[in-house]
């Protein structure tokens, strides 16, 4: 068997046990583009005794903000976040979906009062942890594609 390795980071934030093929996306929500000036790693497609198979993220110098931490929740429930500093975990935990998903997501319906210009947050409440389901506190709309509604 191979083995993978990859180096320590010195300080920043690990995101572990993310579903196989969902890494681009969650450095989609945490704003990671060609303007990044740290080193990310991401490996893609990990073997994993817990999940068959799971993405990892790393981060340096940047610890995640719990907004930040409530976005992966909703495309990654069973991550865990782990903040390095100086080469040693300092802080693990996992993600919880919480029940009621406040200014994180966009309502897809273009008539709810969140989408129309109002000092309205959008809010949604969840129904189902798994499978995943939200539906709009203003308009009852259940979103469908809820990666694609992340802002």
């Amino acid at each position: 068997m191979r083995e993978l390795r990859v180096t320590p980071i010195k300080n920043g934030t690990v995101i572990d046990h993310i579903p196989a093929g969902m890494a681009l996306k969650v450095l989609k929500i945490l704003g990671i583009g060609d303007n990044v000036s740290s080193t990310v790693t991401v490996a893609m497609h990990v073997p994993s005794h817990a999940m068959g198979w799971k993405d990892i993220v790393k981060v340096e110098d940047r610890e995640l903000g719990v907004r930040e931490i409530d976005k992966i929740a909703l495309i990654a429930p069973s991550a865990s976040v782990n903040v390095i500093r100086n080469f040693n975990v300092a802080e693990k935990r996992r993600v919880s979906l919480p029940e009621r998903v406040v200014g994180i997501l966009k309502c897809g319906n273009p008539n709810c009062i969140t989408n129309a210009r109002e000092p309205v947050e959008a809010e949604f409440l969840v129904k189902s942890k798994s499978p995943l389901r939200v539906v709009c506190r203003y308009c009852d709309r259940e979103l469908e594609d809820i990666p694609a509604h992340i802002v």
